[in-house]
């Protein structure tokens, strides 16, 4: 037999049954990237599209009922590819799969309902959530307007009713919702609603799920035997299977690494069916179907032209050195931590200096999409967790515990300085430490943002495992609520082009991005004039700067004045050039609700790369001519090349090295 029928299959349930199947179904859940991964199964869309070929048209299934295809949420986020796309780039992978229904995830929602609906509009096939409902739809409307329950019908004329149910905690990891939604219990909706399908003709029940195996066990276990046939459920990112109740409970893997294929029969002494379940993992030996590989390549190539689009602008050199950010405090470690603690409103943040990836100097000038994914790729989001002092002292520790070493484990810190001597035995370097700028007390428990893989014990910092995991720490915003940090800096950057500009913006959004920027304008990092030289940092010498130029007005970073008000109550004109910057439907808010093209995989069109690199070459050349005329010329520090001034008309960044980190008594 062919690669496709045999290699990465295996039997998870089987039946006594034998004899041509009544009903075939395909399942799977919580797909994000396109591409295969390094190690087995190493998935891909071009496999998973050949194992979905092979049960659909295979020979050995000529004369059986085709297949029927449910999918359990999580598609459109989160992945490389919906930083740019907002989850378009997914609608065609999801229907040349043959998906015939699909319930929502939470992932689904990241965009906001709007552009869920955008897309949904584009899906052949419909999106199911019966017990969350948004009443300003309408009474008992699902949120987005969703259906409740949908009826298939099988090529051999079966009737198939479908339920789709989701639990009431991944509500709470959605950024933007509407407001007042009810939620209602998916034992109970499930109880109210499937009797009607059963009128309708249904023969077989099938409750595809999005939440976490416990909770589709309790609806298994409180709803009536003979209700609900079988649970297809996601959330999970895990493969399992149990007979819960009488019920048969399956959730298919993710990322279209695994698939279930299944096969079911009538019961013979009575109502019910007999169900067998394969499970196919997509391993390399399976053959890449050539037509999704073209659909892949077309994708990745638009994104590479989205990935040269502008995002922001940087006033002095980032420095992402592995020889820095692993060994001594970065301006950008310090730019990122600072981000973090002010998002999540901590008392203090930390972040592995390996989490900075990008392994070279960011000159002043032009951030770039693809800077900042490359610089972190991780995919593991900011969490929010509440410690001791005492765990904050045990991850200083550990962040310094292998120097010389350039170990990823050092750690980048805000609203935190301390000092170290790294030629101390490992587990007492650390000399002392401050939180705020007092004493770090042991007993205290502060609010600490941090990378969820430092939350899960990973790199030896065992003093943060959460107690999900095992540990002490208490989670208050954990992995499935965090955002990543490529994303957060993207919404960052997003939110001061925006704010006060753009009628969509919500006002929660507004007020809590103008509240991180206000930090940043208090801090002395956001305004463009320099002419205030950086605190001084402690035990550390303060080097005299070359005074900034003079201003006859006081320029700010933003849309918003340091006190929150807009300059002499209006809006400054547009002369960041934001048209130009990351213009894909960021740009273009009618996106979300006016129709688009069918061409989702792609966002809107790009500018060469060359006519990109054409542009910012005119306008460094400019900005030379502009320095030269009035008698500018450029500082150093540090051994980079560094401007110490900007014109009034540019909104850049410009974080700073200010002591946090101090190498004390270094021979």
């Amino acid at each position: 037999m062919s690669s496709v029928a045999t290699d990465g299959f295996s039997v998870t349930y089987a039946t006594e049954r034998s004899g041509p199947p009544d009903l075939r179904l395909i399942h799977y859940n919580d797909v994000y990237h396109v591409e295969p991964g390094s190690a087995d199964p190493v998935g891909g869309v071009p496999r998973f599209q050949s194992v979905i070929n092979h049960y659909r048209s295979g020979p050995q299934y000529a004369g059986l009922p085709d297949v029927l295809t449910f999918f359990s949420g999580d598609a459109f986020n989160p992945s490389l590819e919906s930083t740019v796309t907002k989850g378009r780039h997914m609608v065609p992978f999801l229907n040349k799969a043959g998906t015939d229904v699909a319930c929502l995830g939470n992932h689904d929602l990241d965009f906001g309902v709007a552009q869920l609906r955008h897309l949904r509009s584009q899906c052949k096939f419909p999106w199911l959530l019966a017990n969350v409902l948004d009443p300003a739809l309408g009474n008992d409307i699902p949120i987005a307007n969703c259906e409740r329950t949908c009826m298939l019908t099988a090529s051999n004329g079966i009737k198939v009713g479908v339920i789709g149910l989701g639990e009431r905690e991944w509500l709470g990891t959605i950024n933007s919702l509407p407001p007042d939604l009810i939620y209602k219990s998916a034992s109970k909706t499930a109880i109210e609603l499937v009797p009607g399908l059963r009128e309708q003709g249904a023969e077989i029940i099938v409750a595809v799920t999005h939440q976490r195996e416990p909770n589709d066990y309790k609806l298994a276990k409180n709803i009536p035997a003979g209700l609900v046939d079988i649970i297809l459920g996601g959330h999970d990112h895990f493969y399992g299977h149990a007979v819960v109740n009488g019920v048969h409970v399956l959730r298919s893997g993710s990322d279209f690494k695994q698939l279930s294929y299944l096969e079911a029969w009538r019961k013979a002494d009575g109502p019910g069916w007999d169900f067998s379940v394969i499970r196919r993992d997509m391993v390399r030996s399976i053959p890449e179907d050539p037509a999704t590989v073209a659909l892949v390549s077309k994708l990745t190539s638009s994104l590479q032209a989205k990935l040269e689009k502008p995002i922001g602008y940087t006033v002095r050199p980032l420095d992402a050195r592995f020889t820095t950010v692993r060994q001594r405090e970065s301006n950008l470690g310090n730019f990122v931590c600072d981000l973090m603690r002010f998002y999540y409103g901590a008392d203090c943040a930390m972040m592995a200096g390996g989490t900075i990836r990008g392994d070279q100097i960011y000159p002043p000038g032009i951030l770039r999409l693809k800077d900042m994914l490359n610089c972190f790729p991780f995919e593991d989001p900011v969490v929010l967790i509440r410690v001791s002092g005492k765990a904050i002292m045990d991850a200083l520790e550990n962040g310094v515990c292998l120097l010389p070493a350039l170990e990823g484990r050092f750690t980048q810190v805000s609203n935190i300085s301390f000092g170290f001597n790294p030629t101390n035995p490992p587990g007492s370097r650390v000399n002392w430490a401050k939180l705020g700028g007092h004493p770090l007390d042991f007993d205290r428990k502060y609010l600490l943002a941090t990378r969820g893989y430092m939350a899960r014990g990973k790199d030896g910092f065992a003093s943060l495992l959460v107690q999900s995991a095992g540990g002490e720490c208490e989670e208050v915003v954990d992995e499935e609520s965090g955002v990543l940090v490529s994303t957060l800096l993207r919404q960052y950057f997003l939110s001061l082009r925006i704010l006060g500009k753009w009628q969509r913006w919500g006002k929660s959004m507004t007020r809590h991005w103008t509240g991180v920027q206000q930090n940043f304008q208090t801090n002395g990092w956001l305004k463009p004039a320099l002419s205030t030289p950086p605190p001084i940092a402690e035990k550390i010498p303060n080097r005299l700067q070359r005074p900034g130029l003079e201003r006859s007005k006081n320029y700010f970073y933003g849309r918003y004045m340091d006190d929150g008000t807009q300059e002499n109550g209006i809006s400054l004109p547009n002369t960041s050039g934001d048209d130009e910057m990351d213009s894909d439907s960021d740009s273009n808010p009618d996106i979300l609700t006016t129709p688009q093209p069918t061409i989702n995989y792609v966002t809107l069109p790009a500018r060469s790369t060359a006519e990109e690199e054409r542009r910012l070459r005119l306008a460094r050349r400019a900005l030379r001519k502009w320095m030269h005329c009035a008698g500018l010329e450029p500082a150093t520090l540090d051994d980079v090349e560094e401007l110490s001034y900007t014109p009034s008309w540019t909104q850049g960044i410009a974080p700073r090295l200010e002591g946090r980190i101090v190498v004390e008594n270094q021979s």
